[in-house]
């Protein structure tokens, strides 16, 4: 046999051996491990994502995560406001959803054979926690099917139904996002269970409005748009809210927009083909959108409408003595 083909033979049972070697890491002991294995055992998740409390394990991977080595990048307090007291249980990997900003790690736990958890977990780029939040478990009792559904943005949409004594369906969903101060909080609220949780919630509605455009711009209760200051004076966040047609035709987009002249505004996202005007004089606001916007609309309007600046309540004047 010729030396060459003895070479061939060589490489090729190394290259054999090798494979053989490269066997996946182990997260379910105590043993140290790379960031970069660990982020590895949650796959990119398919967007819009849905799952039952009947069928939450079916989504998670069979792969095991250990305590210890979750504690090699997040804190106790990750999962000490969802387990309380609760100190045995394993932790099984969903799914990742990476954002420019943040990242959505999404996780099994699982007390026992029975009581099931689905819990997201917040980082930022350089995966610091951030926040959690438990989204659905399969032990809340049986008179409701409770349900979740994840869309591109995220919004992190929680439902619950169940049939009523008149056979009529009834239902409450709450639509919970994870905002810039750090913590998830509820945008959508719609319930025909109780009249009272029907209306959006406005999710900028408690931040700082100091900015010479920060305010809120409105025609009516379902026709208005929130501006709060942003990370600068030409940059601000938005929420736009609007119904048309006797609201059957409804709009709905938060986002960020920047100065690009004195008082035009443009809002443009990466990956949204959507593009919007904000035009300001005196107390007025006017939205034009550009772009194609149906994502974020119905089909039969638009984000195009005049607002009329909301005066704030004067401080009240503290008495001297």
């Amino acid at each position: 046999m010729k030396l060459a083909n003895y070479v061939v033979i060589f490489c090729l049972l190394a290259i054999g051996l090798s494979a053989c070697n490269s066997s996946p890491v182990d997260l379910s002991s105590k043993t140290a491990v790379k960031e970069k294995d660990f982020l590895a055992a949650f796959k990119p998740l398919p967007l819009p994502f849905s799952v039952s409390d009947t069928n939450i394990e079916s989504r998670a991977d069979t792969l095991l995560i250990g305590k210890e080595v979750f504690k090699q990048f997040y804190p106790d307090s990750a999962f000490s406001n969802i387990m309380g007291k609760t100190k045995v249980y394993t932790i099984q990997p969903v799914g990742l959803i990476d954002k420019e900003k943040e990242k959505y790690l999404l996780l099994l736990i699982k007390e026992n054979k029975r009581k099931k958890r689905l819990v997201v977990l917040v980082t930022n780029e350089n995966n610091q926690f951030l926040a959690s939040k438990e989204l659905l478990n399969n032990y809340e009792g049986n008179e409701y099917h409770r349900s979740l559904s994840i869309n591109k943005e995220p919004t992190f949409l929680i439902s619950r139904e169940k049939i009523g004594k008149a056979s009529e369906m009834l239902f409450t969903r709450a639509g919970w996002v994870y905002n810039d101060a750090g913590f998830f909080m509820v945008v959508i609220n719609d319930s025909n269970e109780d009249p009272t949780k029907t209306a959006v919630i406005n999710p900028l509605d408690t931040l700082p409005k100091m900015n010479k455009y920060s305010g809120d711009y409105v025609k009516d209760k379902n026709n208005y748009v929130s501006i709060r200051d942003g990370k600068d004076q030409n940059t601000y966040q938005f929420f736009i809210l609007f119904e048309k047609s006797n609201g059957a035709c409804k709009g709905e987009l938060k986002g960020e927009f920047k100065l690009i002249k004195p008082a035009e505004g443009l809002y443009s996202k990466n990956g949204d083909p959507c593009l919007i005007d904000f035009l300001f004089t005196s107390n007025q606001l006017k939205i034009k959108e550009q772009g194609s916007c149906g994502n974020h609309r119905g089909i039969k309007c638009y984000f195009d409408d005049r607002y009329t600046k909301k005066r704030e309540p004067k401080k009240k004047k503290m008495n001297k003595r």
